[in-house]
């Protein structure tokens, strides 16, 4: 099962102002319960996330369970910093600034990358294709492609 937390209050704004309500917060959350995580991108949203040593600890359990770990946009740079990317393939918002820290990545221009237990995805413009990914992976391309088609989303 999948939960909703943020890392402050349950009511978090963009940057674009949309207004988005958690299930619960980081506090709440029991790492032994968890199946798996996904990482929204933007900036400072990204900064903020890396900054949360909860967070990053769980991101660290996941990936020694070998859990689902997903990251799009500048999200993907968390991933890298702690070394979880290191041989695999990955990509990130297509900028070299954010690009440097996919540390050890084989970075290529692919909109969204599955590797193992870990998915990243570039951009906004790729939320789709991540989330079917997602589903992909979790419950089987026979449901995403049903999920797909259901949504008139060409793959």
């Amino acid at each position: 099962m999948f939960i909703q937390f943020s890392i402050g209050e349950k009511i978090v704004e963009s940057t674009k102002r949309l207004k988005v309500v958690s299930d619960m917060t980081i506090n709440e959350v029991k790492t032994e319960n968890i199946d798996g995580i996904i990482l929204p991108g933007g900036m400072p949203g990204t900064s903020n996330l890396e900054k949360c040593e909860q967070l990053i600890e769980i991101i660290k359990t996941c990936s020694e369970k070998k859990l689902l770990i997903a990251a799009i946009c500048a999200a993907p740079s968390i991933l890298g910093k702690l070394g979880i990317l290191s041989g695999k393939d990955a990509c990130c918002f297509p900028d070299a600034e954010i690009e440097k820290y996919l540390v050890g990545a084989r970075i290529n221009n692919k909109d969204v990358n599955v590797c193992e237990h870990i998915i990243t995805s570039k951009e906004p413009g790729t939320a789709f294709q991540f989330a079917f990914s997602i589903v992909d992976y979790l419950r089987g391309n026979e449901v995403s492609q049903k999920l797909s088609r259901g949504m008139q989303f060409s793959q």
